[in-house]
Parts: structure tokens; sequence; C-alpha cells
């Protein structure tokens, strides 16, 4: 059994999911890459956290939406044997307007941003537990205000930020479950300056957040033992002006 912390993220290959691997790793703590179809991102991403401390990292792949979550869990926990926490980081988003929702794109956005976060929670829990560890879902600050033209996206966060609450209690004592919601953090690929522009007049502090200020609030939650069914902003204070 491995004496580091060991941390499962989800849909770690690429973007804020890649980032906090490499933010925790360098805290200390094991990390296993979760990814889908970014197989070389995430081969990549686990050669270069080896390289800096030896057997510290390693690639799992999954599909969220059809594989089998308890046979996923079990490999996360006993590659080092134990499973100290759980980053529910997988996430779908595109625009879904009313009048072009279908069954396709409820199943993926729902899939992605609800019922994989539950049903791995369910599956890593056992694990978790033994450890006094902690389950933290990426959730976003539009869980409590509707984007628009995203009816099912905003649909499936505010049922995220439901199910943090709930499995606060309903895996406490042993795990805390907390919910980080950011804001704007890295531009959609392609966003117009003059979209750009429109975000940051929403926001107080006047710039979009980086990759770092979500992986420094998760590593607060791993580590504030008296903290659980929470949801932190980190948006600049936009939620506030949204």
């Amino acid at each position: 059994m491995s004496d580091n912390k060991v941390v499962f993220i989800t849909g770690a290959a690429q973007r804020l999911g890649a980032n906090t691997a490499r933010y925790l790793h360098r805290a200390g703590y094991n990390i296993v890459i979760h990814y889908n179809r970014s197989k070389l991102d995430a081969d990549r991403l686990a050669e270069q956290l080896n390289k800096q401390r030896d057997n510290s990292s390693y690639a799992l792949q999954g599909d969220l939406l059809s594989c089998d979550l308890q046979g996923l869990a079990q490999q996360a926990a006993s590659h080092w044997g134990r499973l100290d926490a759980l980053i529910n980081n997988a996430s779908s988003f595109y625009a879904t307007p009313l009048e072009g929702v279908t069954i396709t794109s409820w199943n993926d956005l729902i899939g992605s941003n609800l019922k994989a976060p539950l049903f791995l929670s369910q599956s890593c829990a056992p694990y978790i537990q033994q450890n006094n560890g902690n389950i933290i879902n990426m959730i976003d600050i539009h869980y409590s205000t509707a984007m628009p033209q995203h009816v099912i996206y905003s649909a499936a966060k505010s049922g995220l930020a439901g199910l943090t609450r709930s499995l606060a209690l309903e895996l406490a004592p042993l795990v805390r479950v907390n919910g980080i919601a950011p804001g704007a953090i890295l531009w959609p690929e392609n966003s117009s300056p003059e979209y750009q522009e429109s975000i940051l007049n929403k926001i107080p502090l006047q710039h979009i957040g980086s990759a770092d200020d979500i992986a420094q609030a998760i590593q607060f939650l791993l580590e504030a033992p008296y903290v659980t069914g929470q949801i932190i902003n980190i948006d600049g204070g936009r939620s506030l002006n949204i």
C-alpha cells in the first residue's frame, strides 16, 4: 500500500483536470488519471508525473456512460491499495436550445454531469470510507441560475449540486462531499472578443481565473476536515452579478 494519498480524477487528461492532477501531484498526492478518448494526452501526463516522482501516477481508461463503474473504481483503488478521494471532473458541455433537445443530448449531458458522478461515487465510496476521504464534484456557477440556450446542461449541474449535498449527508461521517463551481476560467474555443468582453463586464474582479485557482480550492477541500456539503464558487464574484 502507498503511503501517499491517492486521488482519482475523471477527465484528467486535458484542461482543468490535467492541471489539477499536476497541482495535487506537486502537493504529494498519487494521481489516477482517468480518460475516455484522450489516451495520448493521459499517457503523456502520467509519464511526466512519474518522471518527477516514481510510481506516482497512472492512466485509467473508461467511458463513464457505458463502462462498468464498479470495475473502474476497483481498478483505481487496487493499483496502490488505497483510494482517498474522487474528483468528478469529467463533463460534456454544449448548447441545447429547447427546440434542439434530443434524447441523445439528454443522455450525454445528464449522463456525464449527473448520472456518472452519482454511480461512480457509489462505487468509490467503500474504498474512500476506509481513509475518511473526500468526494469533490465539479459543478458550475450556473447551478443556481439557468444558462440561456443550455437547458439540459443547466438542469444537470443543478442536479449535481443537489447530489453533492445529499451525498454529504449519506456518506457522513466517514466521507466528506463538496463541490467546486467555476466561473470563467478558460475561454471556450473560438470565443469572440465581444463574447469575452461581455463576460468580463459581469465579473467584479475584471479578469478570468486560472486553472490553479480551481486546483487550489480542490486542495483546500481535500485538506479541510470540518467542511462538507459545501459548494464554493470560484468566479471572481460573477455570481453576485450573473
